[in-house]
């Protein structure tokens, strides 16, 4: 299966190297280049396709989000900023996430994962695959079917993780990261390092918790702009 394609918008060279490496460690992304202001980056798109833009938003010459508007046919975006107060105006221009700097290497592989290969992409391409309803767990040497409209939430507990839905609970031997790349990134998202939640399930959610079927959740420091999204 083909990779994702995709380039850098970014002025800082730190930051610019940051990605740059994280990108080198993902089998399936092929950087095309790096861009350090969007007009370069424009140039670049005018006469070529790329699945995927890491976008800065303080950028010199033209914004980042100023620079999306422009765009009419944009490739996936993933938004790189130290300033979390434009989260809500990103999710509204439907990028794919929204990352906040310094970013930390399994941050960035959460977000570049909802659009690996074989899943279901956000901005609506194709992906020549049957968009299942559910997915089979390994509970105690058999497989066990939970359709994800069921799933409430779902906690790490080391090397298991315990998926809890409206009619019962399910301990499986496999990682937050694994089981998250199985969900459908639209309906199911991370808010702590521990806890992926179903967001229709959410009842009310603070800054620091959402609360899910009368149960407290916490939410991470470093994903709080996920709430911002709802």
């Amino acid at each position: 299966m083909s990779n994702l394609s995709c380039i850098i918008v970014e002025d800082e060279p730190l930051a610019a190297k940051v990605l740059t490496d994280y990108i080198a460690q993902v089998p399936f992304l092929d950087l095309k280049g790096t861009f350090k202001d969007a007009i370069l980056a424009a140039d670049f798109l005018r006469t070529n396709t790329v699945d995927l833009m890491f976008l800065d938003i303080h950028l010199p010459k033209l914004k980042g989000m100023a620079f999306l508007k422009t765009l009419s046919h944009p490739p996936a975006v993933i938004i790189t900023t130290a300033y979390h107060q434009y989260a809500v105006e990103g999710f509204d221009l439907n990028v794919t996430d929204y990352l906040l700097k310094p970013i930390e290497f399994e941050r960035f592989l959460t977000a570049v994962s909802k659009l690996k290969p074989g899943k279901v992409v956000a901005s609506g391409r194709d992906d020549h695959e049957t968009v299942k309803d559910y997915l089979f767990l390994n509970v105690q040497k058999k497989k066990v079917k939970v359709l994800f409209s069921e799933i409430l939430y779902i906690e790490s507990q080391r090397e298991y993780v315990k998926v809890v839905t409206e009619k019962k609970e399910h301990l499986s031997k496999i990682s937050t990261h694994e089981i998250e790349e199985l969900l459908p990134s639209t309906q199911f998202k991370r808010i702590h390092r521990s806890f992926i939640v179903a967001l229709n399930k959410i009842e009310s959610y603070t800054t620091d918790a959402v609360e899910v079927n009368g149960i407290s959740i916490p939410v991470g420091r470093e994903y709080k702009q996920v709430l911002e999204g709802l």
